[in-house]
């Protein structure tokens, strides 16, 4: 089974332009992103996909040609991102059986959460669609719309994702509600079926997505089902200046 991780870059963030490029210890965040997936057992490629010169020519630089593609700047998101770089890969011959959505702003992902996502494919042939989850430790985690849950089926599918928590106790105090049962965060790596990828690229943006402003809403709403992995690694994601400081810290201090 042949796996492509793709990491969307983008260099225009709102919160934080030119985040791809901003140091971390030293290096670009970008590249510890890229380093994981590459060097990653089971991953057979890995790609940045970006739509700014600045990005792809500090991958070129520092990684080769190979390491980075530009895509069209009017991708609504990193999965069309993706899409587009595993439908440029197979027109020139380049055929992968799953494809993962590793963003480029999470410089502490680990190796064995890409792996378990491939391992989902091999395991269960109906899976499509997989992502990862992690069990809730606080009850300022559980609160936080930061963080999103998810709920999931007997199954190992989704039921749905959500910033609110997931499920409500009725009648129980809220700091009590983990004491109650597990509670899950989502950690936002997917990975897909070439063919799904397509598909889901072609959607427009359902009704729940637009209430949330989680992307992965669109694809339950349209029907698909979202096979979710466990994982005890939550990573530190970076969407702000002092998400990088925190970082930052983090680093120094593991």
């Amino acid at each position: 089974m042949k796996t492509l991780a793709v990491i969307p870059a983008r260099y225009a963030s709102t919160r934080f332009p030119g985040k791809p490029l901003a140091l971390l210890g030293g290096k670009p965040i970008i590249d510890y992103v890229y380093h994981t997936a590459a060097a990653t057992e089971g991953i057979d490629r890995a790609v940045v996909a970006t739509d700014d010169e600045r990005i792809l020519n500090h991958m070129h630089t520092t990684f080769g040609p190979a390491s980075a593609m530009m895509t069209s700047s009017s991708h609504r998101s990193g999965t069309d991102r993706c899409g587009e770089v595993a439908a440029t890969l197979a027109a020139q011959g380049e055929h992968y059986d799953v494809v993962i959505n590793l963003q480029g702003d999470e410089p502490f992902v680990q190796p064995q959460q890409l792996q378990s996502l491939a391992q989902c494919f091999a395991q269960h042939q109906e899976v499509k669609i997989a992502t990862l989850r992690t069990p809730i430790g606080t009850t300022d985690e559980l609160l936080s719309p930061n963080n999103v849950k998810v709920v999931c089926a007997a199954t190992g599918n989704a039921l749905y994702f959500s910033r609110q928590p997931l499920p409500y106790r009725r009648g129980v105090d809220v700091g009590e509600w983990l004491a109650q049962g597990s509670y899950y965060k989502h950690v936002g790596i997917y990975a897909f079926r070439p063919d799904t990828l397509a598909t889901l690229c072609a959607l427009a943006p359902g009704t729940l997505e637009e209430s949330e402003k989680l992307e992965q809403l669109r694809w339950l709403e349209a029907g698909f089902a979202i096979y979710v992995c466990d994982t005890a690694m939550a990573n530190i994601g970076i969407d702000t200046p002092d998400d990088l400081a925190a970082a930052e810290r983090y680093l120094q201090n593991r």
